[in-house]
């Protein structure tokens, strides 16, 4: 397979500061066989100008207007109307690296159906980035060199959502963008898991992902905490729940009660453990709260772990090792 199209599809809504940048990145590729389907999602500013002004003097740059409304059905309508073998998401706001396209598509080319080409990425922002954008930048990074992403899945997102390439016929197969289920793009990834695609390890920062106060994923309903979470319990219930095991909740903080008040309304039981001293033995929505060496003498477990400090993080996971559970199949880190 000799260069094959790739098409590149960006919803935008009121960017007019980043978006030429953005437009000039995609511009200088190195890799030129590529078409940008662009969708406005109701710009109120000169973004449309911009882009039109652009699409005037390159063929390859389709601009479209949103049906309907948000980033899905931008999204959907975008992949309605590209035509590329390989496709691939871009962020209106973000800059490619100039090998970006060429290194996703040879990585797709070399390893064939049914994986995903990810690179490693970049926060910058005027301001400088905060801690913790910089933990899951490097986080994020650190999977990618191995392409065991899938490995901490119900942590946070582990592909990352501007910078990934997927051949069209697997982006069909997961029926990506049907529904309307946001994220988008921590349900996108969960689909690609879900079908078994295999990510491909890359050692290449390719994407430069821009920070700002007023960034959608920053500002947006679609995008709180509570949202992740229903996301998270959704796929771990279909596609790894084992109900031959007994469902522990490990925390009872804050996630482990939202965790709790799922399962006690989908009337599933469950043990729950925790290693604060002031609630072992407290009763919590009907539930009387264990201590967590509870778990050795549990009989074939499998535990959402809520517990969000590092250092305790390093502790439980030690402790599942000499239980000689294994991740994802005994338990899964849900932060």
């Amino acid at each position: 397979m000799q260069n094959p199209l790739v098409s590149i599809l960006i919803p935008f809504k009121n960017t007019e500061t980043y978006i030429e940048a953005c437009l000039v990145s995609i511009l200088n590729q190195t890799y030129t066989n590529w078409e940008l389907i662009i969708v406005d999602d109701g710009s109120t500013d000169s973004s449309f100008d911009i882009v039109e002004t652009f699409a005037k003097t390159d063929s390859r740059i389709t601009l479209l207007k949103n049906n309907g409304s948000g980033i899905i059905e931008a999204l959907r309508l975008a992949f309605k109307h590209s035509k590329g073998t390989f496709i691939t998401r871009m962020d209106s706001d973000d800059i490619m690296r100039s090998h970006k396209l060429e290194v996703l598509a040879n990585n797709l080319i070399k390893y064939g159906a049914q994986h995903v080409a990810i690179g490693m990425v970049r926060y910058f922002c005027e301001g400088g980035i905060n801690a913790g954008y910089k933990l899951y930048e490097t986080w994020l990074n650190d999977l990618t060199k191995t392409g065991n992403n899938y490995d901490d899945i119900y942590k946070e997102c582990v592909v990352p959502s501007p910078c990934w390439m997927i051949n069209r016929t697997d982006l069909i197969a997961c029926d990506a963008f049907n529904p309307n289920r946001y994220p988008e793009d921590y349900d996108l990834t969960f689909r690609f898991y879900k079908h078994n695609f295999k990510c491909i390890p890359c050692h290449d920062v390719i994407h430069d992902w821009r920070d700002y106060s007023t960034r959608t994923s920053r500002t947006h309903e679609h995008y709180a905490a509570n949202h992740f979470l229903d996301i998270k319990m959704r796929y771990f219930l279909e596609l790894d729940y084992n109900p031959n095991k007994s469902l522990v909740v490990w925390g009872a903080g804050g996630k482990g009660k939202k965790v709790a008040q799922i399962l006690i309304e989908k009337n599933m039981p469950f043990i729950w453990i925790c290693d604060n001293p002031n609630k072992i033995g407290k009763n919590i929505y009907g539930v009387t709260l264990a201590p967590f060496n509870t778990l050795a003498s549990i009989e074939n477990p499998q535990s959402i772990v809520t517990v969000a400090n590092k250092e305790a993080q390093i502790e439980i996971r030690n402790y599942m090792n000499a239980l000689h559970l294994k991740n994802i199949r005994d338990y899964a880190f849900f932060c």
